[in-house]
């Protein structure tokens, strides 16, 4: 096992998301800053989109913990599966705040709701639902997660949601149908990739948690490499680091070079051709060069 080959406790660079591993990366901090100054401001609808694989599951995860520490009480609802009707919505979200529902029309849990959220304000709770992955929510979902967010006090939002979902949620949010929902959110903030520097990082980070400890594991030339085809998402970063390393043992050495992470990238159908480009460019210049003549 090639744990053992690097002198790792656990696999460095597994894909489920995992709060332990977080590393306080800038995009993801400036989020976890965005979200927490608007739900503290009492905003009704927050939104975080960004490519697949920038880490916005675990910033939910990561979310949900912190709020869940916080001295002010807070209640919690995720939705991690968005594929709801209206009426899933409201048995889901009944469910999270503790609610029963068996033999409950949808008419009488949209009541009980309403009637268990004003209690829990008049307790001096928060309550904060966080639905994942929302850009594949139905219309009629969203329009009724819209009201539910009406639902307040003359002063305070009794509902705070934070969606997080791929660009494409922008795009259906833009649509005329959704205008009303999308002038409710108050805050939103947009994932980016990672720089090379903030990709550095990170590898050194989770390699450490797993307990590695010594010289540099991957090259520089390696680093920069694996950033450029996997184009800075921390998802294909992981999936190249850790076939990089498989690559790596199976050769017996004991650092992670250009030649293991290419033999990653051939193996990996999202991941860019960095090289690819360059051979291209060679190519049209000799071809220019034989057409005109100037070839010697």
């Amino acid at each position: 096992m090639y744990l053992n080959h690097f002198g790792l406790q656990e696999p460095p660079f597994a894909l489920t998301p995992n709060t332990g591993f977080y590393y306080g990366l800038p995009p993801h901090e400036e989020a976890l800053q965005v979200l927490h100054w608007a739900l503290a401001e009492g905003e009704g609808f927050i939104k975080v989109t960004g490519e697949v694989g920038t880490g916005k599951t675990l910033l939910c995860r990561k979310l949900l913990v912190e709020l869940g520490s916080e001295q002010k009480p807070v209640r919690l609802a995720w939705l991690p599966n968005p594929h709801l009707t209206p009426a899933e919505l409201r048995i889901a979200l009944a469910l999270e705040l503790g609610l029963a529902v068996r033999d409950s029309s949808e008419l009488d849990i949209t009541d009980r709701i309403h009637r268990h959220l004003i209690a829990l304000h008049q307790q001096g709770f928060r309550v904060v639902v966080l639905i994942d992955e929302a850009q594949a929510l139905p219309d009629q979902t969203l329009e009724a997660i819209r009201l539910f967010g009406n639902l307040e006090t003359e002063s305070n939002k009794l509902l705070q949601v934070v969606l997080f979902g791929q660009p494409e949620l922008d795009v259906r949010l833009a649509q005329p149908h959704l205008r009303q929902l999308r002038q409710r959110i108050g805050f939103s903030y947009a994932l980016r990739p990672l720089r090379l520097d903030e990709a550095r990082a990170y590898l050194e980070h989770r390699l450490h948690i797993s307990g590695y400890r010594g010289a540099p594991l991957f090259s520089k030339a390696a680093q920069r490499l694996l950033w450029r085809a996997s184009r800075g998402i921390p998802r294909l970063i992981n999936v190249l680091a850790q076939k990089s390393l498989m690559v790596s043992y199976g050769k017996g050495t004991a650092r992670i070079l250009p030649c293991q992470v290419r033999l990653a990238i051939q193996d990996t159908e999202d991941a860019s051709r960095p090289w690819r480009g360059r051979w291209l460019c060679l190519l049209l210049v000799l071809g220019a060069a034989l057409t005109y003549g100037v070839w010697p």
